[in-house]
């Protein structure tokens, strides 16, 4: 942990200014705390315009408005708990960190940022935002978890990153990973090619972040052998899934019944993972929605748990989560 020291420094208009300096540990590279070519320091001058921040050899000093120049000296603090970690330090860490910080996230965003969850391919999966963290731990200590929350939080991906680690581990035998084909309903049957060719679509994102974290060319392998299995929500009418890592996503396309029938799908030593938005259902209008309605049902249940994402989750493109929180204004006016 860095070393701070402080000062009261004279009074100026808009508040008082202090000053504050904290020595960097040995064991910290100067070149990896401030980022290639200082890119992670200028993203705190950038957030922080007020803050004189001088580095010198292994001691950075502050100067500025007293709340200021504390968020920076607990920022430099996280980062360098982050360094120290070995989490490479990028401006977008800086920012999710001053997110947090200034939120007022219960912990400390080192823990968050640092988190482990799969090492593939050359890059490490970890969650971004405190929401995130929550949603990973709830998975680790529950037998069911509902992930809700918006496009763009997170929910499948660090589902599929939990399930990939739990294979890896041996702790399941599996992966079954499903999804509504809600959008194909009578229509199917004008789609060209064999019901695989069909269906693919509709699961081709699974697919997708399976390549993210599976060498692509193990995969039909792997799919062969029954050690993972992508499959419609259709297929799983009439099973029990033993010693696996059950993931259905868009879960909001489900009708009550259909969340009923995958849910008792549950057999020994597995573990599910629900994953959907409420706010982008594409039922009939008649058809209420499996997902908004599951958590009054289940709400007396031991070990099931909720977790809700919000636009502040988001780790897409900034505009995502403006996007997000403007149509959650209109939906409310």
């Amino acid at each position: 942990m860095a070393e701070s020291t402080s000062a009261p420094r004279a009074s100026t208009v808009g508040g008082a200014r202090v000053e504050h300096r904290i020595t960097v540990p040995p064991a910290v590279s100067m070149v990896e705390l401030l980022g290639l070519r200082d890119e992670v320091l200028r993203a705190i001058e950038a957030g922080f315009t007020g803050v004189d921040i001088h580095v010198r050899g292994n001691e950075v000093s502050l100067a500025g408005p007293a709340g200021d120049v504390a968020l920076v000296a607990r920022l430099v603090d996280e980062l360098v708990e982050m360094a120290l970690s070995g989490t490479p330090l990028t401006p977008d860490v800086v920012s999710r960190t001053v997110e947090m910080l200034a939120n007022g996230v219960v912990g400390r965003p080192a823990d968050v940022l640092s988190f482990n969850i799969l090492s593939s391919r050359g890059r490490t999966i970890r969650p971004k935002t405190a929401g995130q963290k929550d949603y990973v731990d709830a998975i680790d200590r529950h037998t069911v978890t509902f992930g809700i929350g918006p496009a763009g939080t997170g929910k499948t991906y660090l589902a599929m990153a939990k399930a990939v680690q739990a294979l890896q581990a041996r702790q399941v035998n599996r992966i079954v990973l499903t999804r509504p084909a809600v959008e194909a309903g009578e229509r199917l049957g004008f789609l060209p090619g064999t019901l695989n060719d069909k269906i693919d679509p509709y699961l081709r994102p699974l697919y997708d972040a399976l390549h993210d974290m599976i060498d692509p060319e193990s995969i039909p392998r792997l799919i062969e052998a029954g050690t993972i299995e992508v499959a419609p929500l259709a297929y799983m009418r009439g099973r029990t899934l033993n010693d696996s890592f059950i993931i259905l996503d868009e879960a909001q396309n489900t009708s009550t019944e259909q969340m009923k029938m995958f849910l008792t799908r549950l057999g020994f030593g597995s573990k599910v993972v629900v994953t959907g938005d409420v706010t982008q259902v594409d039922l009939p209008a008649a058809t209420a929605s499996g997902l908004r309605t599951v958590e009054s049902v289940l709400a007396d249940v031991d070990d099931v748990e909720f977790c809700r994402l919000t636009s502040s989750d988001v780790v897409r493109h900034r505009l995502v989560s403006d996007i997000i929180d403007a149509y959650a204004r209109w939906d409310r006016s």
